[in-house]
């Protein structure tokens, strides 16, 4: 979750996949449901706005019945999909102190709803073992869970909206996006370090492979997208709590 304000100019934001849903609620504006993206979004964000964020893991249930594979590659405003509590949180944030509070209000409101929704396990799993630390086939993933290839691809587009093979190409890119945010360095395995090491340390089979993943994702170079420079972002914003929890669960592979 984070707050975003604008200065005095439109912001010019490029969304980029992450595998989950995203909701965005400006303060005194209509709040948004974006959800996963197999591409990226360009959005101008007017002078002066504050904005709350808050990011889905992929697979936590959101704020759509049914699943989200309608929302894919698409927005749509929270009043389209029919919540009465909308107008209720939304008065609270108004009413609340600083943005920092209203996040607090939008926050413990949403978890909440997600205790009382549940998630289900076995996305969860599914979810963990498709993550770039530890590379799997698909269908050693899908046999893992107890699942055909076909039941697997069944519920996950229905919990996440896109294909398990779709995911995983997103969680990749989110890992190498994660270490070089962190400022990480590689793991040092023979002939890969800087950039290539970081595509090797995340699944890619290359640089050259993580050049073409990023750019399809993102529209731009990883060079351009880190703005120059591989081992740090350099946009000037605090990408923490974005990282932090996706680097929690990374295990360091031997050097080889």
């Amino acid at each position: 979750m984070w707050v975003q304000i604008t200065g005095a100019v439109p912001y010019v934001q490029r969304h980029l996949p992450t595998g989950g849903a995203e909701l965005h609620w400006p303060l005194g504006g209509q709040p948004q449901l974006l959800g996963p993206l197999t591409r990226p979004r360009v959005e101008v964000i007017p002078a002066g706005t504050t904005l709350l964020g808050v990011r889905f893991h992929p697979g936590v249930p959101t704020l759509v019945p049914g699943g989200v594979a309608d929302l894919l590659d698409r927005g749509v405003s929270l009043d389209e999909l029919g919540h009465r509590w909308v107008d209720r949180i939304g008065e609270a944030i108004t009413a609340a102190a600083t943005p920092r509070t209203a996040l607090l209000v939008l926050q413990n409101f949403l978890l909440h709803r997600a205790r009382t929704a549940g998630t289900d396990p076995l996305v969860r799993e599914a979810v963990r073992l498709l993550m770039p630390w530890a590379p799997r086939d698909v269908g050693a993933v899908a046999n893992r869970l107890g699942l055909s290839v076909s039941q697997f691809r069944r519920r996950c587009l229905w919990a996440v909206g896109t294909g398990p093979k779709s995911l995983q190409r997103t969680l990749r890119f989110q890992g190498f996006l994660a270490l070089a945010q962190a400022g990480a360095v590689a793991t040092g395995r023979r002939g890969a370090d800087g950039m290539a090491g970081l595509a090797v340390d995340v699944g890619y089979a290359d640089q050259a492979h993580l050049s073409r993943e990023v750019r399809r994702l993102t529209g731009l170079t990883p060079s351009e997208l880190l703005g120059g420079e591989f081992d740090r972002c350099s946009c000037g914003h605090d990408h923490t709590a974005s990282y932090a929890p996706f680097l929690a669960g990374r295990r360091w592979p031997a050097s080889v």
